[in-house]
Protein backbone atom coordinates (compact mmCIF):
# COMPACT_ATOMS: atom_id res chain seq x y z
CA UNK A 1 0.00 0.00 0.00
CA UNK A 2 1.43 3.34 -1.02
CA UNK A 3 1.90 6.27 1.33
CA UNK A 4 -1.05 8.44 0.08
CA UNK A 5 -3.41 5.46 0.18
CA UNK A 6 -2.25 4.47 3.65
CA UNK A 7 -2.80 8.06 4.78
CA UNK A 8 -6.34 7.97 3.41
CA UNK A 9 -7.00 4.72 5.27
CA UNK A 10 -5.60 6.21 8.48
CA UNK A 11 -7.85 9.26 8.10
CA UNK A 12 -10.81 6.97 7.47
CA UNK A 13 -10.10 4.88 10.55
CA UNK A 14 -9.91 8.01 12.67
CA UNK A 15 -13.28 9.15 11.36
CA UNK A 16 -14.81 5.69 11.77
CA UNK A 17 -14.49 5.80 15.53
CA UNK A 18 -16.77 8.85 15.65
CA UNK A 19 -19.14 7.92 12.84
CA UNK A 20 -22.67 6.72 13.34
CA UNK A 21 -22.30 4.50 10.33
CA UNK A 22 -20.00 2.09 12.12
CA UNK A 23 -23.09 0.59 13.72
CA UNK A 24 -24.71 -0.03 10.34
CA UNK A 25 -23.86 -2.88 7.98
CA UNK A 26 -22.00 -1.22 5.11
CA UNK A 27 -22.00 -3.56 2.13
CA UNK A 28 -18.80 -3.69 0.15
CA UNK A 29 -18.99 -2.76 -3.50
CA UNK A 30 -17.18 -5.93 -4.54
CA UNK A 31 -19.74 -8.25 -2.91
CA UNK A 32 -22.79 -7.49 -5.00
CA UNK A 33 -24.03 -4.87 -7.43
CA UNK A 34 -27.78 -5.30 -6.93
CA UNK A 35 -29.61 -2.04 -7.39
CA UNK A 36 -33.14 -1.09 -6.43
CA UNK A 37 -35.81 -0.16 -8.93
CA UNK A 38 -35.74 3.53 -9.63
CA UNK A 39 -38.83 5.29 -8.32
CA UNK A 40 -40.98 7.18 -10.79
CA UNK A 41 -40.35 10.87 -10.38
CA UNK A 42 -40.80 14.03 -12.45
CA UNK A 43 -37.89 14.87 -14.71
CA UNK A 44 -38.28 18.61 -14.39
CA UNK A 45 -40.63 21.35 -13.33
CA UNK A 46 -41.79 21.66 -16.93
CA UNK A 47 -43.50 18.24 -16.72
CA UNK A 48 -45.75 19.53 -13.96
CA UNK A 49 -47.33 22.12 -16.23
CA UNK A 50 -50.51 21.34 -18.23
CA UNK A 51 -50.10 19.92 -21.72
CA UNK A 52 -51.44 23.02 -23.43
CA UNK A 53 -48.52 25.02 -22.01
CA UNK A 54 -45.77 22.75 -23.38
CA UNK A 55 -45.32 24.86 -26.52
CA UNK A 56 -42.06 26.72 -26.71
CA UNK A 57 -43.25 29.30 -29.24
CA UNK A 58 -46.46 31.25 -29.37
CA UNK A 59 -47.92 31.91 -32.82
CA UNK A 60 -50.76 34.21 -31.74
CA UNK A 61 -51.14 37.16 -29.42
CA UNK A 62 -50.30 36.76 -25.70
CA UNK A 63 -52.93 34.73 -23.87
CA UNK A 64 -54.71 35.95 -20.79
CA UNK A 65 -55.83 34.24 -17.62
CA UNK A 66 -54.47 30.95 -16.30
CA UNK A 67 -53.32 29.67 -19.70
CA UNK A 68 -51.30 32.82 -20.36
CA UNK A 69 -49.70 32.61 -16.93
CA UNK A 70 -48.69 29.01 -17.63
CA UNK A 71 -47.14 30.01 -20.96
CA UNK A 72 -45.21 32.81 -19.28
CA UNK A 73 -43.99 30.44 -16.56
CA UNK A 74 -42.90 27.94 -19.20
CA UNK A 75 -40.89 30.59 -21.07
CA UNK A 76 -39.25 31.70 -17.82
CA UNK A 77 -38.24 28.12 -16.94
CA UNK A 78 -36.82 27.53 -20.42
CA UNK A 79 -34.81 30.75 -20.22
CA UNK A 80 -33.53 29.86 -16.73
CA UNK A 81 -32.47 26.37 -17.89
CA UNK A 82 -30.66 27.80 -20.91
CA UNK A 83 -28.87 30.39 -18.78
CA UNK A 84 -28.04 27.80 -16.14
CA UNK A 85 -26.47 25.43 -18.66
CA UNK A 86 -24.44 28.31 -20.10
CA UNK A 87 -23.16 29.26 -16.63
CA UNK A 88 -22.63 25.61 -15.64
CA UNK A 89 -25.27 25.90 -12.90
CA UNK A 90 -28.07 23.49 -11.85
CA UNK A 91 -31.13 23.45 -14.10
CA UNK A 92 -34.76 22.79 -13.19
CA UNK A 93 -34.09 19.05 -13.57
CA UNK A 94 -31.30 19.22 -11.01
CA UNK A 95 -33.36 21.33 -8.65
CA UNK A 96 -36.30 18.92 -8.81
CA UNK A 97 -34.01 15.99 -8.07
CA UNK A 98 -32.42 17.91 -5.20
CA UNK A 99 -35.82 18.23 -3.53
CA UNK A 100 -35.97 14.47 -3.03
CA UNK A 101 -35.17 13.04 0.37
CA UNK A 102 -32.52 10.47 1.13
CA UNK A 103 -34.97 7.55 1.17
CA UNK A 104 -35.31 7.89 -2.60
CA UNK A 105 -31.55 7.41 -2.99
CA UNK A 106 -31.54 3.94 -1.50
CA UNK A 107 -31.02 2.29 1.90
CA UNK A 108 -30.02 4.64 4.69
CA UNK A 109 -27.13 2.38 5.76
CA UNK A 110 -25.59 2.47 2.28
CA UNK A 111 -22.94 5.15 1.70
CA UNK A 112 -22.25 7.15 -1.43
CA UNK A 113 -19.44 5.76 -3.57
CA UNK A 114 -16.44 7.56 -5.05
CA UNK A 115 -15.05 5.22 -7.72
CA UNK A 116 -11.51 5.80 -8.97
CA UNK A 117 -10.57 3.64 -11.94
CA UNK A 118 -6.99 4.34 -13.00
CA UNK A 119 -5.13 2.37 -15.63
CA UNK A 120 -2.08 3.20 -17.71
CA UNK A 121 -4.06 4.82 -20.53
CA UNK A 122 -6.70 6.88 -18.72
CA UNK A 123 -8.40 7.69 -15.42
CA UNK A 124 -12.14 7.49 -14.74
CA UNK A 125 -13.99 8.88 -11.73
CA UNK A 126 -17.62 8.06 -10.96
CA UNK A 127 -19.62 9.28 -7.95
CA UNK A 128 -22.77 7.28 -7.25
CA UNK A 129 -25.68 7.45 -4.85
CA UNK A 130 -26.45 4.62 -2.41
CA UNK A 131 -28.79 3.08 -5.00
CA UNK A 132 -25.87 3.02 -7.51
CA UNK A 133 -27.27 5.79 -9.69
CA UNK A 134 -24.43 7.97 -10.99
CA UNK A 135 -24.16 11.60 -9.95
CA UNK A 136 -21.18 12.39 -12.17
CA UNK A 137 -19.03 10.24 -14.43
CA UNK A 138 -15.98 11.74 -16.11
CA UNK A 139 -12.59 10.74 -17.50
CA UNK A 140 -9.41 12.65 -18.27
CA UNK A 141 -10.48 13.02 -21.89
CA UNK A 142 -13.54 15.01 -20.84
CA UNK A 143 -11.43 17.85 -19.45
CA UNK A 144 -9.21 18.30 -22.51
CA UNK A 145 -6.43 15.71 -22.24
CA UNK A 146 -5.71 13.74 -25.41
CA UNK A 147 -3.88 10.55 -26.36
CA UNK A 148 -1.04 9.55 -24.05
CA UNK A 149 -1.53 12.55 -21.76
CA UNK A 150 -4.77 11.06 -20.43
CA UNK A 151 -2.88 8.47 -18.38
CA UNK A 152 -0.52 10.90 -16.67
CA UNK A 153 -0.47 11.91 -13.03
CA UNK A 154 -1.36 15.53 -13.79
CA UNK A 155 -4.43 14.54 -15.82
CA UNK A 156 -5.83 12.41 -12.99
CA UNK A 157 -5.07 15.15 -10.45
CA UNK A 158 -6.94 17.78 -12.43
CA UNK A 159 -9.79 15.34 -13.12
CA UNK A 160 -10.30 14.58 -9.43
CA UNK A 161 -10.19 18.27 -8.52
CA UNK A 162 -12.71 19.03 -11.27
CA UNK A 163 -15.12 16.30 -10.10
CA UNK A 164 -14.94 17.50 -6.50
CA UNK A 165 -15.60 21.07 -7.66
CA UNK A 166 -18.67 19.90 -9.57
CA UNK A 167 -19.93 18.15 -6.44
CA UNK A 168 -19.51 21.38 -4.48
CA UNK A 169 -21.43 23.30 -7.15
CA UNK A 170 -24.30 20.83 -6.81
CA UNK A 171 -24.23 21.18 -3.00
CA UNK A 172 -23.54 17.46 -2.67
CA UNK A 173 -21.01 18.00 0.13
CA UNK A 174 -23.96 18.92 2.38
CA UNK A 175 -26.09 15.96 1.27
CA UNK A 176 -23.44 13.24 1.54
CA UNK A 177 -23.25 11.87 5.07
CA UNK A 178 -21.12 8.79 4.37
CA UNK A 179 -18.93 7.96 1.40
CA UNK A 180 -16.90 4.93 0.37
CA UNK A 181 -13.81 5.34 -1.81
CA UNK A 182 -13.42 2.45 -4.26
CA UNK A 183 -9.99 2.17 -5.88
CA UNK A 184 -9.45 0.12 -9.01
CA UNK A 185 -6.30 -0.27 -11.07
CA UNK A 186 -2.69 0.66 -10.41
CA UNK A 187 -2.19 3.57 -12.80
CA UNK A 188 -0.80 6.98 -11.98
CA UNK A 189 -4.30 8.27 -11.29
CA UNK A 190 -4.58 6.10 -8.19
CA UNK A 191 -2.03 8.16 -6.29
CA UNK A 192 -3.18 11.44 -7.81
CA UNK A 193 -6.80 10.95 -6.73
CA UNK A 194 -5.84 10.06 -3.16
CA UNK A 195 -3.57 13.12 -3.04
CA UNK A 196 -6.50 15.35 -3.97
CA UNK A 197 -8.78 13.77 -1.37
CA UNK A 198 -6.10 14.27 1.28
CA UNK A 199 -5.33 17.81 0.12
CA UNK A 200 -7.14 21.10 0.39
CA UNK A 201 -9.53 20.26 -2.48
CA UNK A 202 -11.06 17.34 -0.60
CA UNK A 203 -11.33 18.95 2.83
CA UNK A 204 -15.16 19.07 2.64
CA UNK A 205 -15.51 15.42 1.59
CA UNK A 206 -12.63 13.87 3.53
CA UNK A 207 -14.52 13.70 6.82
CA UNK A 208 -17.42 11.91 5.10
CA UNK A 209 -15.27 8.89 4.12
CA UNK A 210 -16.18 5.84 6.18
CA UNK A 211 -14.53 3.11 4.10
CA UNK A 212 -11.74 2.62 1.55
CA UNK A 213 -11.92 -0.52 -0.57
CA UNK A 214 -10.04 -1.94 -3.54
CA UNK A 215 -11.96 -3.39 -6.48
CA UNK A 216 -9.02 -4.19 -8.74
CA UNK A 217 -9.84 -7.22 -10.86
CA UNK A 218 -7.48 -10.14 -10.54
CA UNK A 219 -7.16 -12.54 -13.43
CA UNK A 220 -8.20 -16.08 -12.56
CA UNK A 221 -8.08 -18.48 -15.45
CA UNK A 222 -9.38 -17.18 -18.74
CA UNK A 223 -7.50 -16.93 -22.00
CA UNK A 224 -3.75 -16.95 -22.32
CA UNK A 225 -1.98 -13.62 -21.91
CA UNK A 226 -0.31 -12.06 -24.94
CA UNK A 227 3.35 -12.67 -25.54
CA UNK A 228 5.53 -10.17 -23.64
CA UNK A 229 6.80 -7.32 -25.75
CA UNK A 230 10.58 -7.36 -26.13
CA UNK A 231 12.42 -4.23 -27.20
CA UNK A 232 15.94 -4.31 -28.59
Amino acid sequence: MSRPTSGLVATTRTHLSFSQYTRQPIRSFSQTCLRLADPIRPTSLLDRLPRNSQTTQSTGPPKRGTEGAMDALHRILVAQDTLGRARNQPTSVDRSLDSENQEDWGPAYEPFHFHIYAHKHNAHITVTKPNRNAIINMSAGNIGFRKSKRGTYDAAYQLTAYVIDKLHQGNWHNKIEAMEVVLRGFGAGREAATKVLLGSEGRMLRDKIVKVSDATRLKFGGTRSPKPRRLG
